[in-house]
């Protein structure tokens, strides 16, 4: 699916969708995506500020979306293990940009070239509107070569 579309599409997505979660670009390589939560009274927690469960589903499907997009369908990708270290309060409106670089494209093709799971890891900022650092997530992604036929 192009990137624009795709973009269209997820942004309806009920989990997104309701919690104020948005998708703001999609490169058309899939090696960058930028998504912002926006801070509503619906999805505040009970000292005002935003929801850490938010801040999490805000990082979600990203890292294996994008490889799955660069790798192809050669490869079984399966977010692994997540982890959360909230920083400071989110008093306002978030962001995250997700970067697959190709140096990690090639690391993870030359650790799956004959047929190894790889657990390549990524980090993510979760910034607000003065850039000021909220939460960063750490999250692992299970990347396999399929068996050749």
């Amino acid at each position: 699916m192009r990137a624009k579309i795709l973009r269209r599409v997820i942004n309806l997505w009920p989990p997104l969708f309701f919690n104020a979660i948005k998708v703001t670009h999609i490169s058309d390589d899939f090696r960058e995506i930028d998504v912002t939560l926006k801070l509503r009274w619906y999805n505040r927690n009970n000292v005002r500020v935003q929801f850490g469960g938010n801040l999490f589903a805000m990082t979600d499907p990203w890292y294996m979306l994008m490889l799955m997009e660069n790798l192809g369908r050669d490869y079984y990708v399966w977010d692994k293990k997540a982890t959360i270290d909230f920083v400071s309060p989110g008093r306002s409106h978030v962001s995250a940009r997700f970067i697959l670089t190709q140096e990690k494209l090639d690391e993870i093709r030359a650790a799956t070239a004959q047929g190894e799971k790889y657990l390549p890891d990524f980090e993510i900022d979760i910034v607000d509107t003065d850039n000021k650092l909220v939460a960063r997530i750490h999250r692992t992604v299970y990347v396999k070569r399929k068996p050749q036929k």
